[in-house]
């Protein structure tokens, strides 16, 4: 038994914030942001728009792509470090918004950057399990809400965003392979710390992050995972045909594909036009990729990414 991708859909916010507009509001510039990260603009949520409501919009893409009704959805999973709500998890509201009323299991997985490769790969299992046969994977973020905008290092990298994709079970190869990691004594490199005490917050909410280690740390994990998935599978760089990371940096996703012998024509880049938007990166990416056109049956489909935690993992899809 496999689990096979039959839609994908994604949303972005109406309002684009770009670099110039950042040179407004924080000691920066359109070329030092550019620089060092590739991006050129990022979209920010309305007010009153929640993930739940991203998450929403891209998942009924996702399944009119897929041709299926709601109700054959047996099992939600929500990738996000952003929910609506400390409970009910986005992932339940997602389910009532949808209109699905089949009483099928829906959860929440908290991942960070890395959550969307650990909800597919929490899917997969699931599928293979044969506990489920139509799985809707979401990534949606709304990260605007925990950055400091006077923090230049951080505000000026993360976006909000939501990319969904519909498993179902299939006897024919889909996702052919997995590979998850953390390890939490890096934990201080990437975080937000803040937390509720007695209906306050208690610490620091906004994300902080060492720069300079976590692109250290990234580039080493992700060729290591992505090659471990490939020795695996008796694969070599030249055997992808496309690598979809997740789009956090592009000094990162260059060394990555650099690493693995891949050029960047054999790479979906979207940064420039979505800034990090974590467990949101990578479906986001993949959606673009599908309904361009680039993404074709039969292409060996490469997915990566590294978030706080550390958690990292790779994701091989045959399409």
């Amino acid at each position: 038994m496999y689990s096979k991708i039959i839609g994908t859909g994604s949303y972005l916010p109406s309002k684009a914030l770009t670099n110039y507009d950042l040179e407004k509001i924080v000691d920066t510039s359109h070329d030092w942001i550019f620089s060092r990260s590739g991006i050129v603009q990022r979209h920010i949520a309305a007010e009153g728009e929640l993930t739940s409501d991203l998450a929403m919009y891209a998942s009924r893409k996702a399944i009119e792509a897929a041709g299926i009704s709601v109700d054959e959805i047996d099992l939600v999973i929500v990738a996000t470090t952003s929910p609506d709500h400390l409970f009910p998890s986005t992932a339940c509201v997602l389910q009532d918004k949808l209109g699905i009323k089949n009483r099928g299991p829906a959860f929440d997985i908290q991942a960070v950057c890395g959550g969307f490769i650990y909800a597919l790969n929490t899917a997969d299992m699931y599928i293979r399990a044969g506990q489920s046969k139509v799985v809707l994977v979401v990534g949606a973020e709304v990260l605007s809400r925990m950055l400091d905008w006077n923090d230049r290092t951080t505000c000026v990298l993360f976006g909000d965003g939501a990319g969904a994709v519909v498993l179902r079970a299939s006897d024919t190869p889909g996702i052919v392979a997995s590979k998850l990691h953390a390890d939490g004594s890096h934990r201080d490199m990437l975080k937000a710390e803040g937390n509720i005490r007695n209906g306050e917050i208690d610490g620091d909410p906004f994300i902080k992050m060492d720069g300079q280690a976590v692109f250290k740390f990234a580039v080493k994990v992700l060729s290591e995972v992505v090659e471990e998935v490939l020795e695996e599978n008796n694969l070599s760089g030249s055997d992808i045909s496309w690598l979809v990371p997740h789009q956090a940096n592009i000094r990162i996703i260059e060394a990555t594909a650099k690493k693995l012998g891949l050029g960047m024509d054999n790479v979906v880049v979207t940064v420039a036009n979505h800034g990090n938007t974590s467990a949101a990166s990578i479906p986001l990416a993949l959606d673009a990729a599908v309904r361009d056109g680039r993404v074709k049956a039969g292409q060996n489909i490469l997915l990566e990414a590294v978030g706080g935690g550390f958690t990292w993992g790779a994701v091989l899809i045959k399409w």
